[in-house]
């Protein structure tokens, strides 16, 4: 399934009752070749009326961090989050939702195939742990190291940090934030990585 078969799916899903309550669903958007994949928690109020993923203040300091740390650009990635429907007053997601949610989620990374996964706070760590078989206490513990994961058929490096919009609320975790890109950016320039296969598994930058 393409990943514009996904987000066809995802608009018209029905699933749960986030559905009920959207203006728009958050498919993702970006390189659907890309080498790395950043996934959060669900849509915002910005995204939920834009239909794009991380479009405000967490999608701004999220841009930065790739932009000015990585090096690369926004379209170089794909983006997109564990649930695709904002849930009211921006409250966590419930476990049903995240369930009800999952397939686009799992189809999207078999189809991308990524090198890299950054997990972007606790609900899309948990997720991606649990579909590998590997326990998450929480995201202090595992953040900001690469965690080698089996995820189906995939072998993928999978790298926790702190979603952009907790840096919001304790301005502190954003040197936090980006000491962690600084690792990812010394993984994808690494002897594991081209320049090539970074941008695009076919050898072109688009």
């Amino acid at each position: 399934m393409s990943l514009d078969d996904i987000a066809i799916e995802v608009l018209s899903c029905k699933k749960c009752q986030l559905s009920k309550l959207r203006l728009n669903p958050v498919p993702g958007e970006g390189n659907p070749k890309a080498e790395i994949m950043f996934i959060g928690e669900a849509p915002g109020a910005k995204e939920d009326m834009m239909g794009k993923p991380f479009v405000g203040a967490a999608g701004k300091l999220l841009d930065t961090m790739i932009n000015e740390v990585l090096g690369i650009q926004r379209k170089d990635v794909f983006i997109t989050n564990v649930v695709k429907c904002r849930p009211p007053n921006n409250r966590d997601p419930l476990p049903e939702e995240i369930r009800a949610c999952s397939t686009y989620l799992i189809s999207q990374i078999r189809e991308i195939k990524p090198r890299v996964i950054v997990t972007l706070g606790r609900h899309s760590t948990s997720f991606i742990f649990s579909s590998s078989g590997i326990s998450f206490a929480n995201i202090t513990s595992v953040r900001g190291k690469f965690h080698q994961v089996k995820f189906y058929e995939l072998e993928i490096k999978v790298f926790p940090t702190y979603h952009p919009a907790a840096a919001l609320y304790n301005p502190s975790l954003r040197e936090i934030i980006r000491q962690d890109f600084l690792k990812i950016k010394k993984e994808i320039n690494s002897k594991s990585f081209t320049i090539d296969q970074f941008f695009d598994k076919d050898g072109s930058t688009n």
